[in-house]
């Protein structure tokens, strides 16, 4: 059977193989994630940040099936610098989330002021591009994983994955949005705030106790 049959019988398989790898990565609540989910219950920007989580997603996952990923691990110094700058920036976020988790508000008012469209697309890059466990997670995982197999059936494991990134990124945050009118309270933005406080801390002790 010539090889290129073969990869058309394979390909649908390799697609199936990187969409359940990429959602099996995806899924575990990240920093990218909670920005997303914040998003949506405040109902600001939420197309905006989904479709900039989505598209770097796809570039890095991309990149890393393609052979940026191999590169990376070859680089201990990048993967340093990775590491205590993501640190630096998550528990900064930390802080931060801390502070409106602590300070009394009202209603939607504890989910903080309204941001501008530039100041939340700015977040969105800064927790794709400054954080480490997203480089991990597309980059070295998945891309690892797509890199090992045939060239002709990258793209399709590439693109499952892809899929799986779109999928879940609109699900989190349009999702989130038409759940916000039921979570209106300030004590219920009170408690995402200090789950989100706890979540970026143990992230950023994760990547300063664990080399990458």
């Amino acid at each position: 059977m010539p090889a290129s049959t073969l990869a058309s019988a394979t390909a649908p398989a390799v697609f199936a193989q990187g969409w359940a790898m990429g959602a099996g990565l995806i899924l575990a609540i990240g920093a990218q994630n909670a920005l997303v989910l914040r998003q949506g219950l405040k109902r600001e920007h939420v197309g905006a940040v989904v479709a900039v989580c989505t598209l770097s997603d796809w570039l890095l996952i991309a990149l890393g099936v393609f052979g940026l990923g191999a590169l990376i691990q070859g680089q201990p110094l990048l993967l340093e610098i990775f590491r205590f700058g993501g640190a630096a920036f998550l528990l900064g976020y930390a802080v931060l989330a801390a502070r409106r988790a602590w300070r009394p508000t009202t209603g939607l008012e504890g989910a903080g002021t309204a941001s501008s469209l530039g100041a939340t697309l700015s977040a969105a890059f800064a927790f794709t591009y400054l954080n480490p466990h997203v480089y991990l997670d597309t980059v070295v995982l998945l891309g690892g994983l797509g890199a090992r197999q045939p060239a002709e059936l990258r793209a399709a494991f590439a693109l499952g994955a892809g899929v799986a990134s779109a999928m879940w990124f609109g699900l989190l945050g349009f999702g989130a949005a038409a759940a916000a009118p039921r979570l209106r309270s300030a004590h219920t933005w009170r408690v995402i705030d200090a789950l989100v406080a706890l979540l970026m801390t143990a992230l950023g002790l994760q990547l300063l106790l664990q080399p990458l």
